[in-house]
């Protein structure tokens, strides 16, 4: 794959996670700049990765192809204004990691038809365990379709939509998800501690029977969930016992709610922007 210069708008953590991965996996530091108006955030980065850094957007543009749009939803319309009066954007891709913003808003806000992708990744990003949905408008071309996913790569997982309404699914199923399980094994955790079990006992249990769990999910591709849930569901025995209790108490329902509840706080943030 041809290297591209690389612009990142906002030294977050996100953008510290995808840097770092790409600087480890052999992309050249030279290739990439990084614009924040923290300076300490861009020393950071550049003492540890070696990249250029710059307080100015302007400056990080300039000479960059791909453009990563790495600031909270409430700062991108200034952003992008800025950059549309500022700076020659012809031939140049926009990526933006922030949720409820749609393509074509990001299009109106950079006051011209560029190539937009949309991604969404997660926190575990951070630990390179991450899982990223993308969304591509019609203005990108197949050669940039891959090299943003290349990117996002450097951070996890990734996998596209076709239809940019599912970035919404993205977000209920896996972009809020780590949230979910931290509330399962919250309470999990609780439990132990109020039966009389230490907190960092309970905390090792807990932690622990996740990851294996999830490694499990990751080794078995080819089994069903239902099935590994059987597996160590045997009749009668207490996982049974606490399955059921799952069932009867209405989890499937409580999940679904959840889900919803977030595609529909999704859905009215693309109103917000």
């Amino acid at each position: 794959m041809q290297n591209k210069h690389i612009a990142f708008i906002g030294a977050g953590n996100m953008t510290r996670s995808i840097i770092s991965g790409l600087v480890q996996s052999g992309y050249p530091a030279s290739y990439i700049t990084a614009s924040n108006p923290s300076k300490p955030k861009l020393d950071a980065l550049q003492q540890t990765l070696n990249i250029n850094i710059t307080q100015n957007n302007d400056e990080a543009v300039a000479k960059a192809e791909i453009i990563v749009l790495a600031v909270k939803p409430q700062l991108m319309e200034a952003v992008c204004s800025d950059l549309a009066e500022h700076c020659d954007l012809s031939g140049k891709v926009f990526v933006s990691i922030a949720a409820g913003i749609k393509s074509e808003r990001l299009m109106q806000m950079l006051k011209g038809e560029y190539p937009v992708i949309r991604t969404m990744p997660n926190t575990p990003s951070s630990l390179s365990k991450g899982m990223t949905g993308l969304f591509a408008s019609d203005e990108v071309n197949s050669v940039d379709k891959d090299f943003a996913q290349y990117i996002m790569s450097q951070v996890g997982e990734t996998t596209w939509v076709q239809d940019e309404d599912d970035i919404d699914l993205v977000i209920a199923t896996a972009g809020s998800s780590p949230a979910y399980f931290f509330l399962f094994l919250e309470a999990m955790q609780d439990e132990a501690m109020r039966l009389g079990m230490g907190k960092d006992q309970s905390r090792k249990l807990v932690q622990q029977a996740m990851l294996g769990a999830a490694e499990m999910v990751c080794h078995n591709p080819t089994l069903e969930l239902s099935e590994l849930r059987a597996q160590v569901t045997s009749k009668g025995g207490t996982t049974a016992q606490a399955i059921e209790a799952f069932e009867t108490q209405g989890l499937r329902t409580i999940v679904a709610n959840a889900m919803q509840a977030a595609i529909a706080r999704a859905k009215s943030m693309s109103n917000e922007f």
